[in-house]
């Protein structure tokens, strides 16, 4: 295993990637207080260079970690000798990567010269996406253009696709995907999401009623700088890029970046947290490029900020207990778009608000557009509940984005049909 360990290492190096072979990601549910307080421990080893993807939230909440291979054997004995039982969700982690690659590498192998022979069932580099949103613009002239909202912080173009049948400053929807840049179904089901809207439209289908009176926005790739880390250094990069001055380590968290209950419990002060908030609210171009956006559109009416991993359609509020005003209707909404989600392949989502939910989380996405009165504000975690995490396989992209559609369209006929 150290052999095959330090040949792995050779291989990043010269590819200048971060390698993952030999890291596993071990499953804890915690059962009792003691148990959970064990697992919680772990958090602050920061020696261990320990990767929750699912943090600590609860009893009988599973708990997901990514456990280098240095520090194996270490996570293993303090949960053993703590009588806490775990489970290995994913045995090497780098043998899900090398897969993924092989998967890119074949399908980048045929450049599509229009979006029918794009291949939505496999995960592209920056450059295809920003491609296909070009052969997308042009098939579609009178339906689909391309704005540039801002620049990231490395000075990539964030591009937003307004879908418009016409007239000016119309009610509309907001899709974003890939705030979080290792969740790589959400981009590629952005990309899904872009091709069905045109295809709705044209066959007069679907939501070619809401096209009649609403323009939808959609951001792909809200998070470029963080995409492209994980296409060329470390596929596991969440954050932003951003180096701020006294911040020990690179990135913000832009899920905990806007301004509303920034910098509360639920986001973390430290730089080399993934949670870190940053040195203050929207210091983030990706999220002051948005923030400027819904400001100056001013009549903006649902809000969908897309995430993965754990089957979840959400609602505000993260960053307070207190019950939004509008509560007991958007409890009623994400019923309905989830069972129309679950309607097409019987996938499970649970939902709810973010803080009674998962946890509190403060200075996210959807608490802030709620704050600006766009009632209509959700965020989705799709596939899966685990058993791969974010290295979701390419062959569930499509699937993926077929139920979350169904739920998408509950959301955005409701905002249409009740516009305030």
């Amino acid at each position: 295993m150290k052999l095959l360990v330090l040949l792995a290492a050779l291989v990043a190096v010269a590819a200048c990637t971060d390698t993952f072979v030999g890291h596993q990601v071990l499953r804890v549910v915690p059962q009792s207080d003691e148990e959970l307080q064990k697992v919680q421990e772990l958090q602050d080893l920061e020696h261990l260079q320990l990767d929750f993807w699912l943090s600590p939230r609860g009893l009988g909440l599973p708990v997901d970690i990514r456990v280098p291979f240095p520090s194996l054997q270490a996570v293993k004995v303090h949960l053993e000798a703590a009588g806490v039982s775990y489970s290995i969700m994913i045995e090497d982690v780098q043998a899900l990567l090398d897969e993924e690659q092989r998967e890119m590498l074949r399908s980048s192998r045929q450049l599509p010269l229009n979006t029918n022979t794009f291949n939505y069932e496999a995960y592209h580099t920056i450059d295809e996406i920003y491609n296909f949103m070009d052969l997308l613009v042009a098939e579609n002239p009178n339906l689909v253009s391309k704005l540039e909202i801002g620049r990231s912080t490395e000075n990539r173009p964030l591009y937003v696709l307004k879908f418009s049948t016409g007239g000016t400053n119309r009610p509309a929807v907001w899709i974003d995907t890939g705030i979080h840049s290792r969740e790589w179904v959400t981009q590629a089901s952005g990309v899904w999401f872009a091709k069905k809207i045109v295809e709705d439209h044209a066959n007069k289908e679907g939501v070619a009623s809401i096209l009649d009176t609403m323009d939808i926005f959609l951001e792909i790739v809200t998070n470029p700088d963080g995409f492209v880390y994980t296409q060329t250094t470390n596929r596991m990069w969440r954050k932003t890029r951003s180096k701020h001055s006294g911040a020990l380590c690179v990135g913000v968290d832009p899920n905990r970046n806007w301004d509303a209950g920034f910098g509360e419990a639920g986001a973390s002060s430290y730089s080399c947290s993934e949670t870190y908030h940053g040195p203050y609210a929207n210091s983030e171009p990706e999220v002051k490029s948005i923030v400027d956006f819904v400001k100056s559109h001013g009549n903006i009416k649902a809000f969908v900020s897309i995430h993965s991993y754990s089957q979840l359609l959400l609602y505000p509020y993260g960053y307070t207990s207190t019950a939004v005003p509008d509560q007991k209707e958007l409890h009623e909404i994400s019923a309905k778009a989830v069972a129309a989600l679950s309607s097409l392949y019987g996938t499970q989502y649970k939902y709810g608000s973010i803080i009674t939910t998962i946890y509190r989380a403060s200075g996210g996405t959807i608490d802030w557009t709620y704050n600006q009165g766009i009632k209509y504000s959700f965020t989705f975690e799709l596939r899966d509940t685990g058993r791969y995490g974010f290295l979701l396989p390419a062959s569930q992209i499509v699937p993926t984005a077929e139920e979350t559609w169904l739920a998408l369209k509950v959301i955005m006929e409701h905002a249409r049909d009740n516009l305030y």
